[in-house]
């Protein structure tokens, strides 16, 4: 069966059209359209009574996707690209609730960027989170794979400006901070005591840093890489694992302590915090500092 449309010429001239269904029947060895039922005029067509019978049809074959609503023919949407937004969604809404996007802001100032800065670095922590990838994968990350609201696309470029930025605006460890008791007070977290350990890595380039106070040096490497530069890291978190600071300095300085004379300062907000002074144990070994 099928639709199919008749015409008629009035004495005026004009043309009115009339739609029905029919199927075809084969008599006397010829075929002959036979109609099944007539729609009326097409100018006063029940289109809607037309797409319900199509959803009826569609529902017996087992075919309920399908859009009823849509036009006959045309001018119907083409799906052209898809990207998940739930994972992103999320990391946003924690990212917000410990108002980092606030402390970025607070601690970039009245800077105009041509780029959004905060957004970028949301992005990578985003995809550090979701599909941790270098810096120039997590920026087609961000812009093929990903919905970052409120970041169309960004590129490698972009992303390391924007990490260089956070490094010299937060000298004071600011967002850190604001980040600590945004999460100490949602946590409530204990921190009378706190554990401390250092790391280090080596970078892939052939000569130390250069000048009167180098930052990546040579020294002992626990990756057995003695051979190239080397920073030392270091990491304070509370009883439960909570992160509270992390530190980063030349590998050559002994160690003696988060507060061993180096220009990054221990995290005096955390006894703010705690009304006190926190005591500090260095994990793997024996002894404690305060």
């Amino acid at each position: 069966m099928y639709l199919r449309t008749t015409q008629r010429k009035n004495k005026n001239g004009t043309t009115v059209r009339y739609v029905q269904l029919a199927h075809n029947r084969r008599v006397g060895g010829t075929t002959q359209a036979e109609v099944v039922h007539n729609f009326g005029r097409e100018d006063h067509l029940d289109t809607d009574g037309l797409r319900r019978l199509v959803a009826s049809i569609n529902r017996y074959l087992g075919e309920d996707g399908a859009d009823t609503t849509a036009p006959a023919a045309g001018g119907g949407l083409e799906v052209t690209g898809s990207r998940p937004l739930g994972a992103v969604w999320l990391l946003q809404g924690l990212w917000r609730q410990l108002e980092i996007d606030q402390a970025l802001k607070k601690i970039l100032g009245a800077r105009r960027f041509r780029t959004d800065v905060e957004r970028v670095l949301f992005a990578l922590v985003a995809n550090r989170a979701i599909a941790p990838a270098s810096k120039l994968s997590a920026a087609e990350w961000a812009g093929r794979d990903a919905v970052i609201p409120a970041l169309e696309a960004m590129d490698e470029d972009q992303a390391y400006r924007a990490m260089d930025l956070l490094v010299e605006a937060d000298a004071q460890a600011e967002v850190q901070e604001a980040v600590f008791f945004a999460v100490a007070n949602l946590l409530n977290l204990e921190v009378d005591l706190l554990f401390f350990d250092t790391t280090n890595t080596y970078f892939e380039r052939d000569e130390p840093d250069a000048g009167e106070t180098p930052f990546r040096t040579y020294g002992k490497s626990k990756d057995h890489r003695d051979d190239l530069p080397q920073i030392t890291i270091g990491l304070a978190v509370t009883k439960e694992g909570v992160p509270v600071r992390c530190w980063v300095w030349p590998n050559a300085v002994a160690f003696t302590g988060p507060g061993h004379g180096s220009r990054r300062q221990s995290p005096v907000w955390v006894g703010e915090y705690a009304g006190r002074s926190a005591a500090w144990c260095r994990t793997g070994s024996c002894g404690a500092s305060r």
